[in-house]
Formats: structure tokens, sequence, C-alpha cells
């Protein structure tokens, strides 16, 4: 069932009727012609492999994205990490000083970050003690100018997806956009929403190569969404928001998926084995969450006296006991089985 939708709703007055920047790339693309000589972007006309801007549509990127995601690259965008793109949603559709968001705390920081820094208001919903949506408070605390709803699942930092039917339920009677951060998505066996792009229009899905593509350094945020969304985005985006080493970077890492998916595999397995060990052998832990990302949410007798001793031992965790809902709750990411043994030790012998 396809949902009737309205893009044109959303969109802020100003960004209807920008004219976007065309850059020398966007006037003639075909870069690479050897035979063609460019004095057309008062670029340096000295060879050394980053001379020339870098395709300002990351073309070569998209097409392995297309081919890995099974989507169109003309559902895609790409950021200078997923928090461009982030920004790009709120400049696009929300007014400032009018219109507000939502968000379901505990969740990723930047979401109320952006807000305030597009001067928006940020409506909070907390989740229920399972970490789950509630659906009927969101739908309560929206009005007229909610423009975005966030939904990040799997969740940071709690590790757990939220379920099937609450996604859906927002969906279908949100009426605004509905963004959904993807960003763990490969270590979970819950099925992305990529394929349910053509049902929501309202949907907009965001990625990363920075987790299970080990490619945090080089900072590539994805969005996917409707041909119309990604078409608003393309007007307002920097020209070259994608430089040229970070496109190299990622061509040859998404080239190499079996390595990807290994290390995924080894990663998930890891993740396993710690939840066990820490679960049973560690007496001062009192609950270890489920968890579809790369890192374990636990809960501990006094989470900033053991944040404070593993930093003591040469362990870095993340301290989420200001977080609602998350009381004296650690976040510890997954490391290679070496790491793990380490943290393990550790905490067995701490006191």
């Amino acid at each position: 069932m396809k949902i009737t939708f309205n893009i044109n709703n959303l969109i802020r007055e100003n960004i209807k009727s920008l004219k976007p920047y065309s850059s020398a790339r966007d006037e003639y693309k075909d870069v690479s012609a050897a035979e063609m000589i460019f004095l057309d972007a008062n670029e340096n006309p000295f060879q050394n492999g980053v001379n020339r801007y870098p395709d300002p549509q990351q073309h070569t990127v998209k097409d392995l994205l297309s081919e890995i995601k099974g989507i169109d690259k003309k559902n895609m965008l790409l950021g200078n990490g997923s928090d461009e793109v982030l920004d790009l949603i709120f400049r696009a559709f929300c007014e400032p000083n009018r219109d507000n968001i939502i968000t379901l705390p505990p969740t990723y920081g930047m979401y109320s970050v952006l807000a305030n820094l597009n001067a928006i208001e940020n409506r909070t919903v907390l989740l229920n003690e399972d970490f789950q949506p509630k659906v009927s408070q969101i739908m309560e605390a929206a009005d007229s100018n909610s423009k975005i709803l966030f939904l990040c699942s799997p969740n940071n930092p709690t590790g757990n997806s939220f379920t099937a039917d609450a996604v859906e339920e927002l969906l279908l009677n949100f009426n605004g956009l509905v963004v959904l951060d993807e960003a763990y998505i490969d270590f979970s066996n819950k099925e992305t929403w990529l394929t349910k792009l053509d049902e929501f229009p309202n949907l907009i899905i965001t990625q990363t190569l920075s987790k299970a593509y080990g490619l945090a350094g080089i900072r590539l945020g994805i969005c996917y969404a409707s041909k119309e969304i990604i078409k608003i985005l393309n007007n307002i985006k920097p020209p070259y928001n994608i430089n040229e080493l970070t496109q190299q970077r990622a061509m040859i890492r998404l080239q190499k998926m079996t390595e990807i998916k290994n290390e995924i595999a080894q990663l998930i397995s890891e993740r396993k084995r710690l939840k066990k060990e820490l679960e049973y052998c560690v007496p001062f832990i009192e609950k270890v969450y489920p968890s579809d990302g790369n890192f374990l949410l636990i809960k501990v007798d006094d989470a900033t006296k053991r944040y404070h001793e593993l930093i003591a031992y040469g362990i870095v965790i993340r301290n989420r006991t200001t977080q609602p809902l998350c009381d004296n709750c650690l976040r510890i990411s997954v490391g290679v089985f070496e790491e793990n043994q380490r943290l393990i030790r550790t905490l067995k012998s701490i006191s």
C-alpha cells in the first residue's frame, strides 16, 4: 500500500524558489576525457591526482552503492558524514523559529544539536522501558509544524531495533518526514527499510560507511529517499561536498564486499561472546541489553566509577549514565578478539 504524500507541502518557501549553484563540473561532466583541455574551472593545471575538482555527484561511488544495495542512484545523496545529510534535511524542510522535530531519547545526540543549530524546536518523547517508540504519545506530541520524526534503528546507545509494526504505524500516520537512521543496520538480522522507499514517499533513510564498512575517517554518509526529496537536497548541498580522496577510498573499499562481510560476521560473533562473558562473569554488571549494533549497552552498579577504573587500565568506553533511561549504563564498542579479551580480564579484576 503506497501512501499519498505531497513533498511540496513541507519544503521551505525560500528553498522552493532557490536556484542551485551550477559548478563547472556540473556543466561539463566528462573530466576523464583525455583529449579534452579543461580551462573552465580555474583549477591548477599541473597534474597531481587531486588538482581537478571532484565529481559533484559522485557517480562512480553511487554506481557501486547501487549495485550493492539494489537502489537506483537517483534515490541517493552522499554527504560529508551522515551529519551533513541530516543538516541538509533540516535546512530544506524546517523553518527556523517556527517548525519542530520529534526525537525519541535516549538516541543519537546530533539530532538535538542540529535542531538547536537550525533554531528548530526539539520535542522529545522518551522510549518505553523496552526502548521502543510510544506511538500514541508521539502522535499526540505532533502538530501541523512537526516536520521531521527521527527514528534511530538499531538505536544508539541502546542497541535495539524498533519493531516493524511501530515504524510502519508512524510512517502511515505522521504528517511529516520520517528519517530512519540505519547507521548500524549491517550488524542486525532485521531487514533494512530500503525496500520500502516506493511504498512510503515520506521515508528518508540514512546509512554510513563509518561503521560496518570501516571508513569512519573518510566521513561519507548516504541518504536514500524518493527522487523528489533527493532533488531538493541536491539543490542546496555544497557543490563539491565529497572530496576526491574520500571518493577514491570509498570506491576501493566498496569493491571488497567479501572482506567487509567477513569483518561484520566476526564482530557479530564477538558481540555474542562478549555479551555472554559480561553477563555471567562480572558481578557488578546488572544487565547486558540485547544489541543489533556493533556495541553493547550494560547496566552496572556505578557507571562513573567503572568508567574511570577502565580508563586507568587504558580502556576507553562511553559513560551514558546521563542519558534518559540509561542510569548507570556504559556503552562498549565491540573490538577485535584481543581487545575484547583484555576488556573481559580487566572487568573481572575490578572489585
